[in-house]
This record gives C-alpha cells, sequence and structure tokens, in this order.
C-alpha cells in the first residue's frame, strides 16, 4: 500500500483516485456476442457456453434431480449457515415493505403510492474460482418478498455442466424455480432478450467481471433495466487510535483478496495504529491462499494519515465507499456524520464480512464512487411505485382554476381543457 502523511485537502482527489478499467474493445466484443444471441437465441448460447465455459452439452436448464443432487453435496454446517444467513436476510429486507397510505391533499383529492413488484427479474451469480452462494441469497430473497413473479437465476457451469452446488441449494431455499447454466456474456444476452429456454425478464441483477459490466450496461440501453453501476469491490477502513492493528489489517485484506481492480483505502490519525496496521498487513496476507491476488489489489491501494477525523469524514465522504468500516470507539458518533457510503459497518466487532454473508444487509453495492448517487440492492429494487388520485367534483372545482392558469401559461391549451369541460359539466 502507498502511504501518505498529512495530505491536504487539495491532493485528495489525485490520491484517492480508483484504478481505471480498461474496456478497450470490450463494449464492441460484447455487443458482437449480444446480438447474436438475441438473433439465434439457444443455438448461440451453447456456442459460447462451449467456448468460454468448455461445456458442450445442450442442455441448459437445472433440472430437479441436479438441485438434489446439490444438496447431498454440501455439508451440514454449510447448509446451516446458509439457512441461518437466508433468515437473517429474509428478516431485514421484509421491513423494508410498507403499506400503502392515502393522503388527504384538499376537500375532495386524495393521493396515493402503491408498490408494485416488478414481474420478471433475472439474476446472475458468478461462477469460477470464488462461487457467489451468498450472492444467491442476497438477490433472490428481496426478489421472493417483493412478490416478483418470475425469478429467473443464471450462473456458469464447469466443464462437466454443474452448477456449484451451494449455489443451487441457496437458488432452491430461495424460492428460484428456474436456474439456467449459462455464465459471461451469454447470460446477460439470454436475460435480456430471451431464448427459446431462457424468458426474458424485465431487469437483471448480480455482479460479474467486466465483461458482464459491459453487457450490462449495453442491454440496459435496450429496454432491460439493471440494479446499478458495478465495478470492483473496494472497501474504506476509518481507524483512530483505539483500533487494533490486526482488525484494521484483516479488514483491508478482506477486500484486496478479490485481486486486480480492487482497492482498499485506510485513513487514520494514529501514526502507531498506521505503522502496525501496515506490519501487521505483511503478516497476515502472507499467510493468505490468495496471497497473489491480494498483493495486486494491493498495489492500487492506498494508507493516509490524516489530521483530524473532521478531516478523515470528509475524504471518505468524497471517496464513496462501497464498504465503510468505522473501528473507533466514537463509531456512532461518526456514522452519523456519512453521507456517501453503500454499506456501514460500526465498532471494533462489525467486520465487513458480515454484511458480505450473514447480518441481514445486502452485499450488492454501488462502487466506483457510485454511492454518491445509489443505494445499494434492497426491496426498492425489485418494485416501481405507482401514483393514484382521486378528486370529487367539489376537489376540481376548487383546484380547477389553479389548473387552468398554468396549463395556460405553458400554452397547452388541451391541458386546460380537459379541465375546462369538466367544470363546465
Amino acid at each position: 500500500m502507498e502511504i501518505f502523511s498529512y495530505p491536504e485537502q487539495k491532493e485528495l482527489a489525485k490520491i484517492l483516485i480508483r484504478p481505471e478499467v480498461d474496456y478497450g474493445n470490450l463494449f464492441d466484443s460484447a455487443s458482437e456476442i449480444l446480438n447474436e444471441i438475441k438473433k439465434e437465441g439457444d443455438s448461440a448460447i451453447n456456442k459460447y457456453t462451449e467456448k468460454f465455459d468448455h461445456y458442450s452439452g445442450k442442455s441448459i436448464a437445472v433440472s430437479k434431480k441436479e438441485i438434489k443432487e446439490a444438496e447431498s453435496q454440501i455439508s451440514i454446517e454449510l447448509k446451516n449457515a446458509i439457512n441461518r444467513a437466508a433468515a437473517n436476510i429474509k428478516k431485514f429486507h421484509a421491513e423494508q415493505l410498507y403499506p400503502v397510505k392515502k393522503v388527504n391533499i384538499e376537500t375532495g383529492i386524495i393521493c396515493w403510492q402503491k408498490s408494485v413488484p416488478i414481474e420478471k427479474v433475472g439474476l446472475y451469480i458468478p461462477g469460477g474460482t470464488a462461487p457467489l452462494f451468498s450472492t444467491t441469497l442476497m438477490l433472490a430473497i428481496p426478489a421472493q418478498i417483493a412478490g416478483c413473479k418470475e425469478i429467473i437465476l443464471c450462473s456458469p457451469p464447469n466443464s462437466n455442466g454443474k452448477i456449484n452446488p451451494a449455489i443451487l441449494y441457496a437458488a432452491d431455499i430461495a424460492g428460484v424455480k428456474k436456474i439456467y447454466k449459462i455464465g459471461g456474456i451469454q447470460a446477460v444476452a439470454a436475460m435480456a432478450y430471451g431464448t427459446e429456454t431462457v424468458p426474458k425478464v424485465y431487469k437483471i441483477f448480480g455482479p460479474g467481471n467486466k465483461y458482464v459490466t459491459a453487457a450490462k450496461q449495453l442491454v440496459s440501453l435496450d429496454n432491460t433495466a439493471i440494479d446499478l453501476p458495478a465495478g470492483p469491490s473496494e472497501v474504506l477502513v476509518i481507524a483512530d487510535n483505539s483500533a487494533n492493528p490486526a482488525f484494521v489489517a484483516a479488514d483491508l485484506l478482506s477486500q484486496a483478496e478479490h485481486g486486480v481492480g480492487s482497492q482498499v483505502i485506510l485513513l487514520t490519525n494514529s501514526k502507531e495504529v498506521l505503522n502496525e496496521s501496515m506490519a501487521e498487513l505483511e503478516k497476515q496476507v502472507s499467510a493468505l491462499p490468495r496471497e497473489k491476488e491480494t498483493r495486486e489489489a494491493l498495489k492500487e491501494s492506498k494508507a493516509l494519515l490524516m489530521k483530524s477525523m473532521d478531516d478523515i469524514i470528509a475524504a471518505s465522504n468524497y471517496y464513496a465507499p462501497e464498504h465503510l468500516i468505522l473501528l473507533s470507539n466514537e463509531a456512532e458518533e461518526i456514522a452519523d456524520k456519512v453521507i456517501n457510503a453503500g454499506s456501514v459497518f460500526i465498532g471494533h466487532y462489525t467486520p465487513e464480512s458480515a454484511g458480505d454473508y450473514a447480518s441481514g444487509t445486502n452485499h450488492t453495492l454501488p462502487t466506483y464512487g457510485y454511492a454518491k448517487t445509489y443505494s445499494g440492492v434492497n426491496i426498492d429494487s425489485y418494485i416501481k411505485k405507482i401514483t393514484f388520485q382521486k378528486i370529487t367534483k367539489e376537489g376540481l372545482q376548487s383546484l380547477g382554476p389553479a389548473i387552468k392558469i398554468m396549463a395556460e401559461s405553458e400554452m397547452l391549451e388541451a391541458h386546460k381543457n380537459a379541465v375546462s369541460v369538466r367544470l363546465k359539466s
């Protein structure tokens, strides 16, 4: 990690710059695959699944038998952990549903808003070296709670045509009925356009590599919504003199192990904590199975020694991290001043890993500074809100003149007339 001591505020924009994602000709390549699948459906899916995942089978859909087999392939301990996480995620997200409330605006004028679930949603779950079965829970459970009628899931198969068994188990307990052995750009295309086997959806959720990200951005221009802009994972740790350097290092490494493109940031006002945390970082990283990938992320990471907590909070809000960890005895007071972050972890015993897996909050969060304008995935991500209004004869008699003069001032005579004909009647 690169270390900066007492940087000036004007230097932060340069210091806290994120690693650039080189898309090169990626959008052209992704567009070519998307268009081919849009035209040719399953045959193009099979072609690219064989090319990228080395699975040549023609069976795209996961059968009930395969789901049952998957359940037998994972340990009781993992099942229990997944079930516990699922219960916590369900409990937290269920509280995000709000009843319809009718508002009496004026005499004879009532307005209200109703939440309506998006009918068809698609979930993309990465496989490969880090199969994200936890993301299955994070995406499928809120979709179920919101009431989406059709939930489909795509995840890449191995060369034997098998999806990671923990992903299948998590999908099953989350109530997903339609699961497909498709990864990467071809999965996004299948869900966006539909094929002979895969239903078309209205909104696509889920993380992925830069190929998946590019494909999602492209289909979002073609009548399919996506959850949020996604980039490499990141964490910012705020640590004062009460922080345990071992905790600081562990929290930084928990995100750095995602590898190239990921970035971790440490902000502290304690030189001692900074030095001891860097020593701990080196000690812990050397023991990680993913040491090589982690060190790649650390090359793009920064540690800043700052003068005051006010400076630290300002820098954090400027950076707008995906994950923000507050290692301080004053963590709750600091949390009150946070305005830009995807998810906040308060206190010495709240590691980011808890939110990734089992505390109940959602781990699908805005990265790359988008926490300034986007929320993480929640129940609202799966619903659309329709407004209603009901005006009585008396209400229109009262409000009508104001509507007419506003429409007339905008030179929209038909708008005015829609009120006038009613008042005349």
